[in-house]
């Protein structure tokens, strides 16, 4: 059962938390005025604004129907975050890192928002999960709390929109503890149970009873006898955990004197942990020929025994090792030789939270600490006066990436900053020196800004850069030798308009062809293409246009180099994409590296996309969630190009033999031979000839050859419907059928089950599921002033995506002969 320690009386160390200043204490009244404060009435706690917290969210007061004099004032407003998906409270703690603290947010809905709506969302600390927050009713309080040992100096708190309404939060609460208590094998410790056993006063207690502001609910059972006596506060010989005098005073024991107390619950998931902490205090003084003996037992095993407990001295029974099954049973139960019945004065049990995902790469790039990290982009953020929404940690949970960034994942490692998007942000000035201290990036883009001077030349010492984007500036001087050289390797795009042209030996690097009078990108001749392939041997892609070849630069990055068949039609796709590719960036466009236009031979060389297309991996294995995410991926590099770019561009031929995998499932659309720019940002439409592959194409497109953005809105709900179903856009069968006109029938039924790919095996989240097909079948409207935009599409699927990440904690208690309850946060039951 696990190894058994007894911390005894008479041997406390100093409190780190002082009774009488709250020293160490973070108290948080969410949503009152910044230049606010005061002491609470019953707890005598200070609290403050969290305006020095947070720098996002609105201020809220709950309806007056739910306010009363008897709600604690804390509960009376709360800051709400109608805007982004992660918002997040920075707490700085005294004690700092690697220091005990208890963390405690509450929740108090209210109808502060006139809906009458009670939202559900998601609560993190720092990177991961904490727990998920619904209440029940406007008036009920959701309190979540955990212990926790925070390895940085700062600690987030983060409200996380899971597509269920808008988070909020009434009050957060810092504690500091004693390191010597509440140790654990592993993670953190999420409370379960607190109870004062045989309160007779019916209130919970806390502050200033409790130094450590713990809160204790009384908890009494018709089975058992309560027994209390009245000590002064220094009464009792104290021990580290210092649970309350006023808590140890009262103590139950069983109603038959020959029987036991028991108490058991049942987790939700079998496999959960927990750790127990009983505490005894002799509250009767004995007479000599009494004796209290007792054993404590586990599912019927004895877990700790004999104990006798000593008159007004406190002794904590607790466990190294944490406890876990379908079922788990305490038995405390008298020995054969004692003359009274077992008791127990107060009992806590907390449930291990594994916070798993470590924080942003605290080694970033290998370089430098995740310190010198966030220093650069506050600074960055300072310079330019950017309004962005950067809270928390930037890469995690990965539904709420800070806006423009990009993370690589593996795994519970930590994830790696690999992209910053400041384009078209209203940059002015330099280029900031800040910049250079984000060593990790491969994808840097600061276009279409107001930015001026010369470039720098520690841009090419940034050693992982594989793209650089900085047109659309007023840059003056000649570009530095070092970022020319720098070309050789990296897509550099920078217009040459007020730059002396670079001068550089080597004619492979210098402006050439399609990119003549633009900027500096990779020319290859033929014969380097053929040494990149090794001779053109390994095919990864075939169709219309020509085929696609695996190789390796000379710094070994993999690529995909697309030689085009020669014709005037390839041609003008050839010039087509070129263009394009030269003026966008986006962490879900594949990225451009360089081309060669030698006579017939006219090749691509972009980024290698280890899993290939969409088209082929359907037909293996996608979970839910990865399907979800790879149409998250998709859609944002749509909504880059309908919305980031300006002016607008339709790719004209989305499929999903046109988004491409990477290692890690990352999307990115492809292939962009066929895309149109749009002529004037205010314009509805262009006439242009029809293009497009058969079964994604728009029929209004089609029949008025009228395109705008619409047309690639109608494929994208192909492709959902695609990832949705596993068919195919036609649908093979006796008779080939459109895969809306397949679709169409049995959701009219509501028939969901049949329309969901098969090969997931049933494992999805049904509304996740029920909304994605709603997204898509808006997407296919006939009309397309109907259709959503790809902005409202990405949006959707994000909330379609947190659905499914994890479902509500439940579990279940039980009282004697009644049946199972079903509770968000529930505790054990007497037997």
């Amino acid at each position: 059962m696990g190894f058994l320690y007894v911390l005894l009386g008479g041997f406390a160390l100093i409190a780190l938390v002082n009774a009488q200043d709250q020293s160490g204490f973070i108290s948080i009244d969410c949503g009152i005025s910044e230049d606010f404060s005061y002491k609470d009435e019953t707890t005598n706690i200070y609290y403050t604004s969290d305006a020095q917290y947070i720098d996002t969210g609105v201020n809220m007061n709950i309806s007056p129907e739910y306010n009363s004099t008897t709600l604690q004032q804390q509960y009376a407003n709360v800051r709400s975050f109608p805007q982004g998906i992660k918002n997040c409270y920075t707490l700085r703690p005294a004690q700092g890192k690697d220091n005990k603290y208890l963390i405690r947010a509450l929740f108090m809905y209210g109808n502060y928002d006139a809906l009458d709506k009670v939202p559900e969302f998601y609560l993190y600390l720092g990177v991961n999960l904490w727990d998920s927050v619904a209440l029940n009713n406007a008036s009920d309080v959701v309190m979540k709390e955990i212990i926790h040992t925070p390895s940085t100096n700062y600690i987030y708190v983060c409200l996380v929109n899971s597509g269920f309404g808008v988070p909020f939060i009434s009050a957060l609460e810092l504690r500091p503890l004693n390191n010597s208590i509440y140790k654990t094998q592993s993670g953190s410790l999420g409370l379960f149970a607190r109870y004062d056993m045989g309160s007779t006063i019916d209130q919970t207690i806390r502050y200033g009873n409790d130094v450590y502001d713990r809160i204790w609910s009384p908890y009494n059972f018709a089975k058992w006898d309560s027994i209390s006596t009245k000590f002064s506060n220094d009464s009792f010989s104290d021990n580290n955990y210092k649970p309350p005098s006023i808590v140890m005073e009262t103590a139950v024991r069983p109603s038959n004197a020959s029987g036991s107390v028991d108490f058991y619950w049942s987790p939700a998931d079998s496999n959960s942990q927990f750790y127990v902490y009983m505490h005894f205090a002799e509250v009767e003084k004995l007479q000599v020929n009494q004796t209290r003996e007792f054993n404590v037992s586990v599912n019927g095993e004895l877990w700790y025994g004999p104990l006798v407990p000593d008159y007004l001295s406190i002794t904590t029974v607790y466990s190294q090792s944490p406890l876990s099954g379908s079922e788990i049973s305490f038995s405390i139960y008298k020995t054969a030789k004692s003359t009274l019945p077992p008791i127990i004065n107060a009992l806590e049990i907390y449930m291990v939270k594994q916070l798993l995902q470590s924080p942003t790469n605290q080694e970033d790039g290998m370089f430098q600490s995740v310190f010198a990290f966030f220093d650069a982009i506050m600074k960055i953020k300072s310079l330019y006066g950017l309004t962005k929404n950067w809270q928390g940690d930037p890469c995690a949970p990965r539904i709420s990436l800070w806006d423009g960034l990009n993370c690589s994942y593996s795994g519970f490692s930590s994830p790696q900053i690999i992209s910053l998007n400041l384009s078209s942000s209203g940059l002015t000035g330099e280029i900031a020196p800040s910049i250079s201290n984000l060593t990790s990036l491969e994808d840097l883009d600061l276009s279409n800004n107001s930015l001026t001077g010369q470039l720098p030349e520690f841009l090419a010492e940034m050693p992982f850069l594989k793209t650089l984007n900085l047109t659309g500036n007023n840059f003056s001087g000649s570009i530095p030798s070092l970022l020319v050289e720098k070309s050789k390797n990296v897509a550099v795009l920078v217009e040459s308009n007020g730059y002396n042209e670079p001068r550089d030996t080597n004619e492979d690097v210098q402006a050439y062809g399609p990119n003549k009078g633009k900027g500096v990108l990779v020319h290859y001749a033929y014969d380097e293409l053929r040494n990149i392939t090794r001779n053109f041997e390994r095919v990864i892609g075939k169709g219309g246009f020509g085929t696609v070849y695996h190789g390796y630069l000379k710094n070994g990055t993999q690529v995909a180099v697309k030689m085009l068949l020669p014709s005037a039609h390839a041609s003008k796709q050839f010039q087509t994409e070129v263009e394009l590719l030269m003026t966008v960036r986006h962490k879900n466009l594949v990225s451009f590296i360089g081309y060669c236009d030698e006579g017939p031979n006219m090749g691509l060389v972009c980024e290698y996309m280890a899993n290939g297309n969409l088209q082929e991996l359907l037909s293996g294995k996608l979970s839910w969630k990865q399907r979800l995410q790879v149409a998250i991926d998709a859609a944002q590099g749509l909504d880059y190009l309908h919305s980031g770019c300006r002016p607008p561009i339709i790719h004209r031929d989305v499929k999903t033999s046109n988004i491409l995998l990477s290692e890690n499932l990352q999307a990115k659309m492809a292939d962009f031979g066929f895309s149109r720019i749009f002529p004037a940002e205010d314009a509805t439409h262009v006439s242009t000839r029809v293009v497009g592959t058969p079964g994604y194409l728009d029929p209004e497109y089609y029949q008025t050859q009228q395109l705008n953005e619409k047309s690639d809105v109608y494929s994208f709900g192909i492709v959902l419907l695609e990832l949705i179903t596993g068919q195919a856009a036609i649908v093979r069968s006796n008779v080939n059928t459109h895969i809306v006109q397949w679709v169409s029938p049995m959701l009219e039924g509501g028939d969901i089950q049949n329309i969901v790919d098969p090969r997931l095996e049933g494992d999805f989240h049904l509304n996740s599921v029920w909304k994605t097909t709603e997204i898509a079948m808006a997407c296919v409207d006939p009309a397309s002033i109907q259709r959503p935009t790809m902005s409202c599409v990405v949006t959707e699927l994000k909330e379609c995506l947190a659905m499914g990440i994890t479902g509500r904690t439940h579990g279940k208690i039980k009282e004697e002969n009644e049946d199972s309850i079903e509770m968000n946060v529930m505790g054990p039951s007497a037997r």
